[in-house]
């Protein structure tokens, strides 16, 4: 088995890195702010999904072909670029509609969709698989277990906390979306200004490098 010691070396190394806001949380946070709780805890339970399945392919040795191939990384790269471009325009367009969809109980038909919006953000995202492939061998002990049950065990205890921290910022985020729904036009733009922030997460991951 792991030696507890190097467990929590990576549990206070996880912790450290997750409680710093990053690209997945603002995405959480805008659909949160336009959509609401619901939609925000969908969003993150949709995107550590897709972690988990990075986690798997890590496990079992993607990480070392992507950092090694540059073709695969850009195409998963442009590939979760452009899918995150596209949410973030669906919800410019749709930030006038907002504001009458706040107490619209139809919106829960929506949630799967929400949920698979979050799960392709995050599977496609391949600066996940390199920070995995980075940081979870450091702690395996190759002398200790199999090292895929330890990268699997490394794996579930960091998506764990990454849903923890994202399922906190969401659900602060739809709970403010109560006191922007008292002005229609403040909703609005706030529902825009979320489609510009998923667009900027977009572009920045598209001319993102590797290191």
């Amino acid at each position: 088995m792991m030696g507890w010691d190097r467990l929590a070396g990576f549990v206070t190394a996880v912790a450290v890195l997750i409680a710093v806001p990053g690209p997945s949380v603002l995405f959480v946070v805008s659909r949160g702010v336009a959509l609401g709780r619901r939609a925000a805890l969908c969003t993150a339970v949709g995107n550590e999904a897709g972690l988990l399945v990075q986690v798997l392919l890590v496990a079992f040795g993607l990480g070392r072909v992507l950092e090694r191939s540059l073709l695969i990384f850009s195409i998963l790269k442009f590939l979760g670029a452009l899918y995150l471009i596209y949410l973030g325009v669906q919800a410019w367009r749709g930030r006038k509609s907002l504001p009458g969809r706040v107490d619209d109980t139809s919106e829960s038909r929506r949630l799967g969709r929400v949920l698979r919006d979050g799960f392709v953000v995050g599977v496609s995202n391949p600066k996940g698989l390199l920070i995995f492939g980075a940081v979870l061998p450091q702690f395996v002990d190759p002398h200790a277990a199999d090292v895929q049950v330890q990268l699997l065990l490394l794996g579930l205890v960091c998506v764990t906390f990454a849903l923890i921290s994202d399922a906190t910022w969401g659900l602060l985020a739809g709970s403010a979306r109560g006191w922007l729904a008292g002005s229609p036009r403040r909703l609005s733009w706030i529902g825009g200004t979320s489609g510009a922030v998923m667009v900027g997460l977009g572009v920045r991951l598209a001319f993102s490098g590797r290191d």
